[in-house]
């Protein structure tokens, strides 16, 4: 049975970005460039220099969506291809068996010669032995018939796979392409904001770390007041609940009274287990593009997470936002996602009193912050 080698598929990693895009980095070089290298142009200030590394690493996180879409594409994709060239050998083993019982018939009327039953008869030692030998060939007649069907239908059938297999290498070629692309965006935007902050001077860095810590303190403030409207309505909801039960006879309560609406305890246990495995992660390094278990991108950590608790999310932020149930802000309970900016591109999981936990840019790692640390674009309840 001949052998079947599966084509090489594997991807090549891309070589490492030596510069950075004509439009990054004209944008870079205008703000990079002190006064005195330009006649006439303002340095730029640390706000500005704030304002365009934000932008830059919001856009290499979209870019990470974008190559973790690719990815997954071109992993399904890869697997798609070996199975169908894997059923090709299979229906290659299959043609040959046929092939060769068809020789064997073959053989079987060369060796009669074709001859008329008269003549056979004339020459058979004896008339039962052809009527024998005559009964056989009818059978035979009837399986090389049979054989020939379905030596028809099996070439039909791998021809079909080798054009679906043809088909497939074309599109995997084509996802491969798209990883390369969104591997070189990523690097170019990480490249453009390590330029920029590269200008800095000392002072300017604890400048820009000051205005950080500002920014975050406003977010956490902002998770407060949050956690403060939370409280206040779960108590309204509590007393509620209350008022409608009847009243009861001293020493004749049993309950507590004390539903807090957090839904099923099915779905409590899967937050809690999710929570408990995003907690754990606390620390570890952010890489875009990282699933685990020893790094993790924004939606590697939260796919992670909710894995841990059983329910399969998708890869991206893109199809994340939509498994599962949408919320309010209000309404957020823990280990429900929250995601960020216009174009989606950073989801965090949301573990109470506005906070979350979420695996944040280059650079940082795996922590709690506030959900108002970037704007918010809107939450789901996974399923």
């Amino acid at each position: 049975m001949p052998t079947h080698r599966k084509p090489r598929t594997r991807i090549r990693t891309a070589a490492p970005a030596v510069g950075i895009t004509t439009a990054a980095l004209a944008s870079v070089s205008l703000l990079a460039q002190s006064a005195g290298a330009t006649p006439g142009r303002p340095k730029p200030t640390v706000e500005e220099v704030q304002r365009k590394v934000d932008d830059l690493y919001r856009q290499a996180g979209t870019a990470t969506e974008s190559y973790n879409r690719a990815k997954e594409a071109t992993d399904d994709q890869r697997e798609k291809v070996d199975g169908l060239l894997d059923e090709v050998a299979r229906g290659t083993a299959r043609l040959n068996d046929t092939r060769r019982a068809l020789g064997s018939y073959a053989a079987e009327q060369y060796r009669t010669g074709g001859m008329a039953s008269t003549v056979t008869l004339m020459l058979a030692d004896d008339p039962q032995a052809f009527f024998d030998r005559n009964h056989l060939m009818k059978q035979l007649t009837g399986r090389e018939e049979q054989a020939l069907r379905d030596f028809e239908t099996e070439r039909a059938g791998i021809a079909k796979k080798r054009a679906d297999a043809t088909r497939g290498l074309e599109r995997l070629t084509a996802s491969q392409e798209a990883l390369r692309a969104g591997k070189q965006d990523v690097q170019t935007k990480l490249a453009a904001a390590r330029t920029l902050l590269g200008t800095l001077t000392a002072q300017e860095k604890a400048r820009l770390a000051a205005l950080e810590e500002k920014k975050r303190e406003e977010a956490r403030k902002k998770a407060a007041e949050l956690a403060a409207r939370q409280e206040a309505a779960r108590k309204a909801a509590e007393a509620a609940e209350a008022a409608k039960k009847p009243p009861t006879e001293p020493g004749t309560g049993t309950g507590t009274g004390t539903g807090t609406g957090t839904g099923t305890p099915s779905a409590s246990t899967k937050a809690a287990k999710a929570l408990a495995f995003a907690r754990e992660q606390i620390g570890k390094p952010y890489v875009w593009g990282a699933t685990g278990p020893s790094s993790y991108d924004c939606s590697g950590l939260t796919q992670a997470a909710w894995k841990a608790a059983g329910v399969d999310l998708p890869r991206t932020t893109w199809d994340q936002v939509k498994a599962g149930t949408r919320v309010a802000t209000a309404e957020l309970r823990p280990g429900d996602l929250v995601f960020f900016y216009d174009d989606i591109s950073h989801v965090g999981m949301y573990i109470g009193n506005g906070m979350m936990i979420h695996a944040p840019k280059p650079g940082a790692y795996v922590r709690e912050e506030s959900i108002y640390y970037m704007p918010i674009y809107g939450s789901v309840r996974p399923a």
